[in-house]
């Protein structure tokens, strides 16, 4: 058995990645191009200012986004690849009326990050990922996830960032 990331890896990855706000902000700035940082609350109406606070403090954090001079928050490389990421899984989840056919964007991808979580911490032998705990209503649908499993899977590996468990502050 070949482990692809360990449990606590796989928790913190789609922890970050399934935030609604995160997806919002990276999706928005690779459909409509860098956003000035004062017109983040007015482009992302739907969203606090906490929640931007904390979208775009993490998007930073995680090498998703920087400030261009003259142009405001735009992807990186990494952020650019996490929005097509965004893409397969969202085109995967309306294919087949995942969660259900009417959706919101966000959610279909939380939802599918949530479905792949399980196969991600470990492989069989055999190379086939371990099957998850929600069934699929058919084997087409489940071999038919093969794709955006691959490309998370090369997405969390290209961005090692992402899966790390913070250790805890010593006591003092």
């Amino acid at each position: 058995m070949t482990t692809l990331f360990t449990p606590a890896e796989v928790r913190n990855a789609v922890e970050l990645l399934a935030s609604r706000s995160l997806i919002r902000l990276v999706t928005e700035i690779d459909d409509n191009g860098a956003i000035p940082p004062r017109r983040l609350a007015a482009t992302l109406p739907d969203l606090s200012s906490h929640q931007l606070r904390r979208a775009t403090a993490e998007a930073r954090a995680h090498g998703l986004i920087r400030t261009a001079p003259g142009a405001g928050l735009e992807l990186t490389e990494s952020g650019s690849e996490l929005a097509d990421l965004y893409d397969a899984a969202a085109r995967w989840a309306r294919r087949h009326a995942y969660p259900a056919p009417v959706c919101e964007f966000s959610s279909r991808i939380r939802h599918l990050l949530d479905l792949l979580s399980p196969s991600l911490a470990t492989e069989r032998a055999d190379g086939l990922p371990r099957p998850s705990a929600t069934r699929l209503p058919s084997d087409e649908v489940e071999a038919d996830l093969a794709r955006p499993r691959a490309l998370l899977i090369q997405w969390l590996t290209g961005n090692p960032q992402v899966t790390r468990v913070s250790e805890p502050e010593p006591v003092a």
